[in-house]
């Protein structure tokens, strides 16, 4: 027998969470998040970014057995920003079973339709920093804290029930040599002397908490016309600067600032956590030796943010922060970066890395399904002149 139980209790929350657990047991690729910080994240009297949205979740048991969950939003703000009449869902997981897949689908379909929307798009979360799209390609590539990671079902599921494909998202792997390209550095020094721009590396969690709203006034900016993004509030910058700061290596931290002053770009890389957390299995005071160690003791960085003010990106700031970050993450023994989701047609971002070592390893997908079967007729799936290639 199947039921779809709407979350509603701190148990029903944690079930919510506990499910991928389950699901992902033993895939050496997932990436387990911590219980504590899901369950925060999940709960609309500590986040903050449940403001101005219209939420709900649901669990799907098969004979009392948690099976599947989704969870649908209502981004008001988003929807005022673009004119759509958009939700989200959000956080599907579900084992290979299509009664399981289309029940839930279903509940989160009705509530969104309820609500006067035209369309489901998802995967997303509140924000571009949480949770977001399916992985479609790259199974055999570990995930990252920035990062997503499914099984091979999962899309079929998605095209069974109808869902086309809005846009991808790709990520790269990029692999550092001993010494910054020569080419890079050359950049790198015309950049700042055409310019008038310095560079500057953080020396503190302090330090950083500080420019902590600078950093994110040129985010703000930098992502405006990123699809799904919202501008970061002061509370929900708070609350990101809280969560992270803790992991956050100052050292690979960079920043650019003008003649003026003015910070007009930033860099923040992540050592890895995928191993820590999987030492940790979703518990904080197991994994907390192993999450310590890895801010030092790591051959992988995660790109978790790069913002770059629109005026400068024409630029070549982001290749002056890359450039600049590149002698540090040597230092440490890094070997590979890891870099976070981009547009498969943004070439502007994807042209950064085509001065290193790097490949393609990664797609993620974002769908859309329109409650007009018409006009779910009519949508053809966008295709774009140049495919990304796997090395560039």
């Amino acid at each position: 027998m199947l039921e779809i139980r709407e979350v509603k209790t701190k148990k029903d929350r944690k079930a919510f969470v506990r499910l991928p657990f389950a699901i992902y047991k033993n895939n050496p690729y997932w990436v387990p998040p911590l219980v504590a910080s899901e369950m925060k994240n999940l709960d609309p009297e500590a986040n903050p970014f449940f403001n101005g949205c219209d939420t709900c979740f649901w669990i799907a048991l098969k004979d009392g057995k948690v099976v599947g969950r989704i969870g649908a939003i209502i981004h008001h703000r988003y929807n005022a920003k673009t004119g759509e009449k958009y939700g989200r869902i959000t956080r599907p997981e579900f084992i290979d079973d299509a009664e399981v897949a289309d029940a839930l689908f279903r509940t989160a379909e009705n509530w969104i339709r309820a609500k006067g929307m035209e369309a489901v798009v998802g995967p997303l979360g509140f924000s571009n920093v949480d949770t977001q799209a399916l992985l479609v390609e790259g199974f055999d590539q570990s995930a990252s804290v920035a990062s997503v990671y499914h099984l091979p079902y999962y899309k079929e599921h998605f095209a069974r029930l109808g869902y086309k494909k809005l846009l991808d998202w790709v990520e790269f792997n990029l692999f550092l040599d001993p010494e910054v390209p020569a080419k890079a550095v050359r950049l790198a020094q015309l950049v700042k002397e055409r310019y008038e721009l310095t560079v500057e590396r953080m020396r503190s969690r302090e330090q950083m908490r500080a420019c902590g709203k600078e950093f994110f006034r040129v985010f703000n900016t930098a992502f405006d016309e990123l699809f799904s993004f919202i501008a970061f509030d002061d509370a929900q910058i708070d609350y990101l600067l809280q969560t992270y700061l803790s992991v956050i290596n100052p050292e690979f931290v960079h920043v650019v600032r003008n003649a003026e002053g003015e910070l007009v770009g930033a860099i923040i890389p992540v050592p890895s956590l995928s191993r820590a957390l999987r030492k940790a299995n979703g518990c904080l005071l197991r994994g907390l030796p192993a999450i310590l160690r890895s801010r030092k003791r790591n051959d992988t960085i995660d790109l978790f943010l790069t913002g770059v003010l629109p005026e400068y990106q024409p630029k070549g700031v982001t290749s002056l922060l890359i450039a600049e970050t590149y002698p540090v993450m040597v230092k440490y023994g890094m070997v590979t970066v890891d870099t976070t989701g981009m547009l498969e047609n943004n070439q502007k971002a994807i042209s950064n890395w085509k001065q290193y070592r790097h490949v393609q390893n990664k797609r993620k997908r974002c769908y859309i399904k329109y409650f007009d079967e018409e006009k779910q007729r009519a949508y053809v799936e966008p295709e774009y002149e140049a495919e990304v290639s796997k090395s560039l």
